[in-house]
Parts: structure tokens; sequence; C-alpha cells
């Protein structure tokens, strides 16, 4: 499984104010684990840059007039991405950027180039609703060192949105979901995993429950033809 997690960087907040690229940050994920291949590009612009859009990245016109375009550079991005899952922290923002990039330099739109974006913005708010759900608070929240990040840069915040990623989605591919070096004998095992958790009711089923469950088992078995893989009352009792 490829997966490209990218970031960029404006001259403003609004495609349709004109605003264009300035940075283009890609790190590469193979099989959920950061590779050493990453993209990295400053662009020209070709027009000045918003004094808010600088204060966040630091980037005036005059650092970047001897870049190259994005005309020039847009073949290098369309290979990195082709074939992979593309990361990014809300997505909109970047893709509209990148289409209209794209669009100026007759290429097709974005997403045509890779097998999907996947937005962690949208995620986030799945999987935290109410709360803060920025990079830097999901750095926070799982415990991404952002430490030395003064000011926003691509390749520096799709480094970190790679970690956060990923510990966001730990344990969806495998039924372990991340006890795997945890003690598995015992007490001992119980005690590390704290089962059951703090605050939870446990409530035992009751003599008439119980062999509800029974008669179901056995009315399921007779119907199927085969036997219950937990036969009897399946720890009920």
């Amino acid at each position: 499984m490829r997966q490209v997690v990218l970031d960029t960087e404006t001259t403003g907040l609004s495609v349709d104010d004109g605003h264009r690229i300035i940075e283009i940050g890609c790190v590469e994920v193979v099989n959920r684990r950061v590779s050493a291949r990453h993209l990295h590009l400053y662009l020209n612009p070709q027009r000045e840059i918003d004094e808010g859009a600088s204060a966040v990245h630091g980037m005036t016109l005059e650092m970047l007039l001897d870049k190259p375009l994005f005309s020039q550079v847009a073949r290098s991005l369309l290979e990195f991405v082709h074939g992979a899952e593309v990361v990014i922290h809300n997505a909109p923002f970047d893709e509209g950027f990148l289409d209209a990039e794209l669009r100026r330099c007759g290429h097709e739109p974005f997403r045509r180039g890779c097998a999907g974006v996947l937005d962690t913005l949208r995620m986030a708010r799945d999987l935290h609703p109410g709360k803060r759900n920025s990079l830097d608070a999901l750095c926070e929240r799982y415990g991404v060192s952002n430490a030395h990040r003064r000011l926003h840069g691509a390749l520096l915040d799709a480094e970190l949105l790679a970690e956060v990623y990923l510990a966001m989605t730990r344990g969806q591919d495998s039924l372990e979901i991340g006890l795997r070096d945890l003690p598995v004998h015992g007490d001992d095992a119980r005690q590390a995993i704290d089962w059951p958790p703090r605050g939870l009711v446990l409530a035992r089923a009751t003599p008439e429950e119980a062999a509800a469950h029974v008669s179901l088992l056995e009315r399921m078995g007779r119907e199927s033809g085969r036997s219950p893989l937990w036969p009897g009352s399946g720890g009920l009792e």
C-alpha cells in the first residue's frame, strides 16, 4: 500500500482571488511506514504574497523569484503521486489550489493523477467531534512532537501529518489493535490492558436471560444443521 502525505503553502487563503502555490511538500508512506522518499518544491508564484500568509510561513516574493514556475514542476509532482492514495489535512483547500495550477498548464484535475484523496481533517472531526482538529491540536492529542515547528512549512507539515495519520489509524489494519507487545498470560495481561475499563459497569445475565440464550443457540443449531461455536450458556451465567 503506497500513500503520499501532501501539504502546500500559498500566497493567500482564496484560490478564487488568484492566489498561487509557493511550496509543496510530499512524504511517501509504504505499508504504513514513512519511507526515505519525499518531494519538496518551492515555486515562483508570479504575484505578491499576502502579509497574513507571509506571517504564517515566513516567505516573501523576493525569496522565490529564482524558483521554478508550477508548470515546470507539474510533471514531477504528478509522477510522485501517481498510483498512490494522497493524504491531506483539509483536502478541499489544497486540492482547490492544485486543480487551479494544473488547469493553468493544461493538466487534468489532481485526483485524476492519483488513486484517491483522504482528508485527515474530516477523519479527525469524525473521531473527535466538537474538539479542535488543527494539525497542532492533533500533534498534541496523539503525542507527536512539533516543538521544532516555528513557522508553517509544506515539507515539515507533511512529515508531522504523516506521523499523526499513522497514529490516528493505528490498529485499523490488525485485529491486535495495538496490544501486540503487551503480556498475554495470567493476571499480568489483565493489568496491562486495564480491563475492565474504569467506570464500566458489568452486568451479569439473569437466569431467564441465560436460558433464553441457550434456547436461541439450540434453535440456530437445529436450523443450520451445525453445532454452535459457543455451546451452552455462552458464558452468560
